[in-house]
């Protein structure tokens, strides 16, 4: 019951959870990749011929198309899984040298290992952590440029629950300035006791790859839910090299509106990095102000309001449409479970997509 109670609590927090990394110009880039279950290290040459190999879209599940079969293990569905490849040609404007540029995965089941351009960036053997490589030294700019990336799903029976197969989650290109906001590098926590006053803490991380000490100057800016400026604070930084950056700031505002069921207020908070007075850098943060309570004798309470925990436990997939995650699938599947009076959601049994998190707010 613990693990239940903790989990629905993350249902009223408000951390962020972007599908982007919260720093630079992020791309999708789901359409039109290239995909064998069939194939071989001989893929990661930029000039395979991939034209027999399916064209996808992501987010991919290959496993929910595949034939079931009895003689497979009921955790996976009686589904297969395998090792699949993924192939997909970008090109990266000549314009964009000097820029760091970025691969970021929200999700790939699992065993993944990603290649740009024959050259190893990384692996990841978790299927439901997201993460960025920094392909910028692989990089060809102004040409045509081949993402390759292998999926390793042949020991399928591996979990209780069907998990699926692929790059199930969105992949984003990011361009960013050498001096920019860290990997998921703005944090927010706000306080209030009640709807007199309200304070944000904001934490921003900076990462500086130019090879020395950079001035920059943060600025945020709190946009309440009816677009009006909330509250703002400014601060500097001497950005050393490296990722090790931080800046702190509270912000301070009068009559929030909190955050409930019935009417979920959600401020924007807006950050932008400047550096000799040029702007660097940006990101969106939503968030929002509530109280809670838990009380032995009189259980749960949101903004001062006693109220049962009516929650439901979700695995990530999608049921017969598979892993592949899809926003209006989500948001579907939420509006019906608050229609029969859910309240709180157990997330089974690792971290969803970011679009779940930010229909829930």
């Amino acid at each position: 019951m613990k693990k239940i109670i903790l989990l629905t609590i993350s249902f009223f927090l408000f951390v962020q959870m972007q599908a982007q990394l919260s720093f630079g110009e992020s791309e999708r880039i789901n359409s039109f990749w290239k995909f064998s279950n069939n194939a071989n290290h001989e893929a990661l040459k930029n000039d395979f011929n991939d034209r027999r190999w399916q064209t996808v879209n992501l987010p991919h599940d290959w496993s929910v198309r595949e034939q079931l079969s009895p003689t497979l293990a009921s955790a996976t569905g009686y589904l297969p899984g395998g090792i699949g490849w993924y192939r997909k040609t970008i090109n990266i404007p000549a314009e964009r040298n000097g820029k760091n540029v970025y691969l970021y995965f929200e999700g790939v089941y699992n065993r993944s290992e990603v290649y740009l351009n024959g050259q190893l960036l990384g692996k990841r053997p978790n299927g439901y952590i997201s993460f960025a490589y920094d392909a910028t030294p692989h990089i060809n700019f102004g040409q045509d440029n081949v993402i390759t990336v292998r999926v390793d799903h042949s020991q399928s029976a591996d979990s209780r629950w069907y998990t699926g197969s692929g790059i199930y989650r969105d992949v984003y290109l990011v361009y960013a300035n050498p001096v920019h906001i860290s990997q998921w590098g703005v944090y927010v926590h706000p306080e209030t006791s009640g709807n007199k006053s309200g304070t944000l803490n904001v934490s921003v991380d900076i990462t500086n790859s130019t090879g020395k000490t950079a001035n920059v100057v943060i600025e945020n800016e709190l946009i309440s839910p009816a677009g009006k400026v909330a509250g703002k604070s400014k601060t500097t930084l001497k950005a050393a090299v490296g990722n090790e950056n931080k800046a702190t700031s509270k912000i301070k505002i009068k009559n929030p509106e909190l955050w409930s069921l019935d009417k979920p207020a959600l401020y924007t908070l807006n950050t932008k990095v400047y550096q000799n007075g040029k702007l660097i850098d940006q990101s969106t943060t939503r968030t929002g102000f509530r109280t809670y309570t838990f009380d032995p004798n009189k259980g749960f309470a949101l903004n001062g309001e006693w109220m049962k925990v009516k929650g439901v436990c979700l695995h990530h997939d999608a049921g017969v449409l598979g892993a592949a995650s899809y926003k209006e699938v989500w948001k579907r599947r939420l509006l019906t479970l608050k229609e029969l009076g859910c309240n709180a959601i157990r997330t089974s049994h690792n971290p969803q997509a970011s679009h779940l998190y930010e229909i829930c707010d």
